[in-house]
């Protein structure tokens, strides 16, 4: 497989993955809501996203490292939200 083709993937994967908090983020903060947040699921995300930027450095794998920090970012706002916002109560 070329480089040109793996790198096209790549950016597609880590924009999907990006972009994919950007809803659920503006949702709960216009409504200041976040109790249909799952706060194990969101936990293990977060979890999951520092696992991978800790590979990426460990690999050298700076696509890797770029897209899942960007992630880690926006899935950690949504949980840091999940607790600002629980059931509907801004603190």
């Amino acid at each position: 497989m070329s480089d040109l083709v793996a790198n096209i993937v790549g950016t597609a994967a880590a924009l999907c993955s990006i972009t994919s908090f950007a809803p659920q983020m503006i949702k709960i903060w216009k409504e200041r809501d976040a109790s249909n947040v799952s706060l194990k699921t969101y936990s293990l995300t977060v979890t999951c996203f520092v696992l991978w930027t800790v590979y990426g450095v460990m690999t050298t794998a700076w696509p890797i490292i770029v897209a899942n920090a960007c992630a880690l970012v926006m899935a950690a706002a949504v949980l840091g939200m999940k607790w600002r916002f629980r059931d509907g109560e801004p603190d």
